[in-house]
């Protein structure tokens, strides 16, 4: 007897290894797959800007980063004793003007270099409900609770969103005509919105996304939507909001990623990497013991290996 319908997915004709250079943007989602990469210690970047939800703030930061923009304080506003930027995150918000200001530019020069470098770029996307600002008339990123009486809210529709979605990848192709693009959609529900309106977000974002991947080459998608909603389909999968997928869903998640995606051959130096990894956060109840200090050379051991052999740093 079947009791789950578990998706099968194709391996992907251009897989991951240790040469390759990894670059996540979007949604909070695409935090969960470049934490495992990056704890493998793939070379790997995630999100300069902090995390972004919708097409429209990623398009911008793509295209404010490859034309090089120049953040300002005509960009920046204070709220609570803090300054923030709407084409970013609050990870990036900070007491002083001066210093969110650096951090929007060194955002703006991280991002440039990894579009024009990575192998494999992955574009989550989180929802297509967005928040344009009345003062600008400009979609924001983050709105920081600013109070909603400030912004129209709105559903981008499927055309506006593969609109978005070309102009994303012609950018990134026109320097980096060999990059892997990989759109995902977020498994995470936007609740907030409402039920029906978040179905009615995560509808227009799949269509959109499959639509460009059938026009352009290069560009797939990972079905990480459909593996929590139609293969685990479970509330023991979700966090305690019911909204967040739990670490057991992530973990499922990434077995998956990792057999379409990540190259058999890199599975050696994983099992190894996951050896450090965990002796170093490993706290024995006596450092001193023989056994301990023997298993802290092999670790060592291992780390110089790594190193000399395949450039991982820890």
């Amino acid at each position: 007897m079947k009791f789950r319908t578990e998706i099968q997915i194709n391996p992907a004709k251009h897989k991951i290894t240790y040469d390759a250079g990894l670059f996540f943007l979007g949604s909070c989602f695409s935090e969960n797959i470049f934490s495992k990469v990056d704890y493998f210690k793939f070379n790997s970047a995630s999100n300069p800007f902090g995390i972004l939800y919708n097409p429209a703030a990623i398009e911008s930061v793509i295209s404010k980063s490859l034309e090089g923009y120049n953040y300002t304080e005509k960009d920046v506003f204070e709220l609570n004793e803090r300054w923030h930027c709407y084409d970013s995150h609050s990870v990036l918000s900070d007491s002083n003007k001066e210093t969110l200001i650096e951090n929007l530019n060194n955002a703006v020069s991280g991002t440039a270099k990894q579009i024009k470098t990575a192998s494999h770029l992955f574009i989550t996307l989180g929802t297509a409900w967005v928040y344009r600002a009345k003062s600008t008339e400009k979609i924001v990123g983050n709105c920081h609770k600013v109070p909603q009486k400030a912004f129209n809210k709105e559903l981008l529709s499927i055309p506006q969103i593969e609109s978005m979605l070309k102009s994303c990848i012609s950018q990134i192709k026109a320097v980096n005509p060999k990059a892997q693009i990989v759109l995902t959609v977020s498994p995470i529900r936007h609740l907030k919105d409402g039920f029906v309106e978040n179905i009615r977000s995560k509808s227009h974002l799949i269509s959109a996304v499959h639509s460009i991947k059938d026009q352009v080459e290069n560009v797939w998608y990972f079905p990480s939507y459909e593996i929590v909603h139609d293969d685990l389909r479970d509330y023991r999968f979700y966090a305690e909001d019911l909204v967040h997928p739990n670490q057991m869903a992530i973990d499922y998640i990434w077995e998956k990623f990792q057999d379409t995606w990540i190259d058999t051959s890199c599975e050696p130096i994983m099992k190894k990497v996951d050896f450090v990894q965990k002796g170093l956060a490993h706290r024995p109840f006596n450092p001193q013991a023989e056994a301990h200090q023997a298993f802290l050379k092999k670790i060592e051991a291992t780390k110089s290996e790594l190193m000399q052999r395949h450039s991982i740093q820890f």
